[in-house]
């Protein structure tokens, strides 16, 4: 289905054409009609659909014309990096309007504070916030929601599994009871549904549903000892530039450091990016990604999801993801817009129970590789019935 069929105003329809945008996702087409509308909403659907336009385009369609003054619309982040991404997105699909965004999150300095305080004391339209930072601000009474009219919620299984329920709850008791809410989320647990049930006023549910990888991802494993790791790393990337974009994700900030500081000893253009960068860092390593001018990446989880990067070749997992969604989410940041990519995880033996969890959920077996002989031999591949570390395992996020 093209835009123009889903009864979005012109000036929209030109950004969209402009940004070579014209045919709408599966997402797109079941959500933006109903918003328009105004109905409250619940839609699960994973990174790649193109869920961000999906409450963005509609919402810019109600918003535009609206002079009065205060905050319009909200969309509560999980992290930085996304509530940046969706802003920027804002200002690409705004181009033709007045209508105007910030973006409003911690670790920057005092300017980055006044210039949100500034535009929130105004009333800027539209706040794309993280919930930490978003709260100083609102508990300084000085965001006027007398003409609020949107919530959204974006990632929001992600966060409540970073503990920001109750930030979530606080946020929600200084806006107006009257307003359209729209919860957007990659997986449905029953706390999501709670919450919805508890928030959300007659919602429509859409479910597009991805919970296996993209078919031009070609995914493989190595069974390895700790020790093996970071020397079959170098093996995989040193004299491969066919690998032009590379992401290694690795659960802890700690093992990101580590990694990224080994490999730039044996290779070039390689950095890492964690909770120990500040905020103008972190943006600008992210830059020199997209612009290609950084080869490898080294990341924990945070840019598994919501982060929009083309043409990633090879997605390495250091370490098997706690949660098997997750992993789809990880090895989905390659072969994204109809490219293939590689996805390779490094499994040691504590592991290999959640690695099969991982396989029954997206019904295929990952070829395991035989390590190069000057690397030795690995651990065999056994799964145990009575070995469940999956369930056993708490997941640890960094904002």
């Amino acid at each position: 289905m093209k835009f123009e069929d889903l009864g979005l105003n012109d000036w929209l329809l030109e950004a969209l054409s402009y940004m070579g945008f014209e045919k709408a996702t599966p997402i797109q087409e079941k959500t933006i009609p109903s918003i328009l509308d105004r109905r409250d909403l619940i839609a699960c659907a994973q990174t790649g659909t193109g869920k961000t336009a999906a409450f963005i385009l509609p919402i810019l369609h109600l918003l535009e014309g609206n002079t009065k003054p205060g905050v319009k619309a909200m969309v509560i982040a999980p992290t930085r990096e996304l509530a940046l991404q969706i802003d920027q997105q804002i200002q690409g699909f705004a181009y033709f309007t007045n209508l105007r965004s910030i973006a409003v999150y911690g670790g920057g300095d005092g300017a980055d504070w006044d210039q949100q305080k500034k535009a929130l004391n105004m009333g800027v339209d539209i706040v794309v916030a993280t919930p930490g930072k978003l709260i100083s601000h609102l508990n300084m009474g000085y965001t006027d929601f007398n003409n609020f009219e949107c919530l959204i919620l974006d990632e929001a299984d992600r966060m409540l599994d970073m503990g920001f329920l109750e930030d979530i709850k606080k946020i929600m008791s200084y806006l107006p009871e009257q307003r359209q809410n729209l919860f957007f989320s990659a997986t449905m647990p029953p706390r999501i549904r709670k919450l919805a049930k508890d928030v959300l006023k007659d919602p429509l549910e859409v479910s597009i549903a991805i919970s296996k990888p993209a078919e031009n991802i070609l995914q493989a494993a190595y069974l390895v000892y700790d020790e093996q790791k970071i020397p079959l790393l170098t093996e995989l990337l040193k004299g491969k530039e066919k690998y032009e974009s590379v992401i290694i994700f690795a659960s802890r900030k700690k093992k990101v450091n580590e990694i990224s500081r080994y490999l730039r000893q044996e290779l070039e253009n390689v950095e890492g990016i964690s909770s120990d960068l500040d905020q103008h860092e972190r943006e600008k390593v992210l830059e020199r990604f997209r612009s290609k001018r950084t080869r490898i990446l080294v990341s924990t989880d945070v840019l598994s999801r919501g982060i929009d990067i083309k043409d990633i070749n090879l997605v390495i997992n250091f370490d098997v993801p706690n949660d098997a969604e997750d992993y789809v989410h990880r090895i989905g940041r390659t072969a994204r817009a109809n490219t293939s990519g590689v996805a390779i995880t490094l499994i040691n033996k504590d592991d290999m129970s959640s690695f099969y969890k991982i396989e029954r959920l997206i019904e295929k077996d990952v070829f395991k590789v035989p390590l190069p002989d000057h690397l030795g031999k690995g651990p065999k591949w056994e799964v145990h019935s009575n070995r469940n570390n999956y369930s056993k395992k708490r997941k640890q996020y960094r904002r």
